[in-house]
């Protein structure tokens, strides 16, 4: 990784998209720094930190939810009406031809993917600054201006940085959305290092040997889960595929092999995002909302990850871990199936004069494809369910809450930044590449 970026230093293109890409950043983090005007920051996040219902929205957001930010909301509006538009897509036929009409369809889906960020920013805002008022944190009594601040602020803030992104994406280096959502669960990490340390290196109780082993342990699991993560972003299954010849005119043509690339995470992080966001929409509720009855008050520690494998809890409680899982497999299947057809990649290759080896052109071919493809998801959701699991683990057992290094955090950092290394090799290749005219 550093000799990549050491080399693309020294290409003058590519180190104004690098230092271009850097500034964007430091803009970033700068602007989650400044408190949304005429609120109580240091109030909303003792109210924020007094429930594990928020930490996955804190460590995508770089701590920039729980200071109430200008950027509280971050990106993920965007991500949600991102989701929201390639789902349509599968299911409305006029916005799947659209997204199939070149590039000019492509940039109108992508200006109404806009429109769909700025009206789901401002139903949060909304939903923020009603609850936080209702909390009186807006004031012992705020007026509707004090709530209008609010919603401008913040819907702007996000606005703001779905153009930054879009910017870096354009004159940097990498996708824009992804690299601000990476450097957000970053800047979260020195304070996850910290409570590690406080956890299992520097207590009075323990030796200096055991500190240095279990010092050893730390570092041993976090390289291990980032070594996991590489190996089941890029495993991949070749599917090969032959084509018939035929003549058309004088030529013969055809009688090519290739291949196609099945994912063993075919459907990324997207299904713990689906998972851990369902599962934090009660906790949401319930932090805003006073409740007493004692069967309510279960089901949400049920629900909270801050609770589960805690020894002070009863078993049943690390029940919800279950659900989370079942949870996790379920939206694996289900988000592979929307983006992903069998029986339409199969009609592709038989209209092609393309067959698998060994298996008939048509409905053979389709469900030869489904179970591949089940084998795939079932192994992908089983790895992104161990890689969450492990934090789980060991902030339940030792009772130090929830870490920003989640399993969510590890696959979307590895991830963007090894798509961001080979796009920055694929543009030094281009750049060092000469013909066989210029040899």
């Amino acid at each position: 990784m550093f000799k990549t970026l050491q080399n693309a230093l020294k290409v003058k293109d590519l180190r104004k998209k690098l230092f271009y890409t850097f500034f964007m950043m430091v803009v970033v983090r700068l602007g989650s720094q400044i408190p949304v005007p005429g609120t109580d920051s240091s109030s909303i996040a003792n109210l924020l930190n007094s429930s594990d219902a928020f930490n996955f929205l804190n460590s995508i957001t770089g701590g920039s939810f729980e200071s109430f930010s200008i950027f509280a909301l971050s990106i993920t509006p965007y991500i949600t009406s991102s989701i929201i538009m390639q789902l349509l897509t599968m299911a409305i036929p006029a916005l799947e031809e659209l997204q199939q009409d070149g590039e000019d369809g492509r940039k109108k889906i992508a200006e109404i993917t806009r429109y769909v960020t700025i009206g789901l920013s401002v139903l949060q805002s909304l939903a923020l600054s009603i609850s936080f008022g209702g909390q009186g944190l807006l004031g012992s009594n705020p007026a509707w201006y004090d709530y209008a601040i609010v919603v401008i602020t913040l819907t702007a803030g996000s606005a703001m940085l779905m153009w930054i992104g879009e910017r870096i994406t354009e004159k940097g280096v990498g996708n824009g959305i992804s690299i601000i959502l990476v450097i957000n669960i970053i800047s979260g990490f020195p304070n996850d290092i910290i409570t590690l340390k406080n956890a299992f290196v520097t207590p009075s109780s323990i030796g200096w040997a055991r500190a240095i082993l279990n010092l050893a342990i730390i570092v041993a699991i976090i390289l291990a889960m980032i070594v996991f993560v590489i190996y089941l972003q890029d495993g991949v299954r070749q599917i090969p595929v032959m084509y018939a010849k035929k003549t058309v005119g004088r030529r013969l043509i055809g009688g090519q092999s290739s291949s196609i690339p099945l994912k063993v995470n075919t459907a990324g992080v997207i299904p713990v995002i689906f998972a851990s966001s369902l599962m934090s929409i009660p906790q949401i509720i319930g932090q805003f909302v006073n409740i007493t009855n004692v069967v309510v008050i279960r089901i949400l520690q049920f629900l909270s990850p801050g609770c589960w494998f805690r020894k002070g809890y009863p078993w049943y409680v690390s029940l919800g871990f279950v659900l989370y899982v079942v949870m996790i497999i379920g939206f694996a299947y289900f988000y592979t199936s929307i983006t992903f057809n069998p029986n339409e990649v199969s009609e592709n290759i038989k209209k092609q004069g393309g067959s698998v080896p060994g298996i008939r052109p048509g409905k053979p071919t389709a469900e030869y494809f489904t179970g591949i493809l089940n084998y795939l998801v079932f192994i992908g959701a089983v790895g992104l369910i161990i890689v969450c699991s492990v934090p789980l683990v060991i902030s339940g057992v030792a009772g130090i809450g929830s870490l920003s290094f989640g399993g969510t955090s590890i696959i979307i950092v590895v991830g963007v930044i090894l798509e961001t290394l080979q796009q920055i090799e694929s543009q030094m290749l281009v750049r060092n590449y000469k013909g066989f005219l210029n040899s």
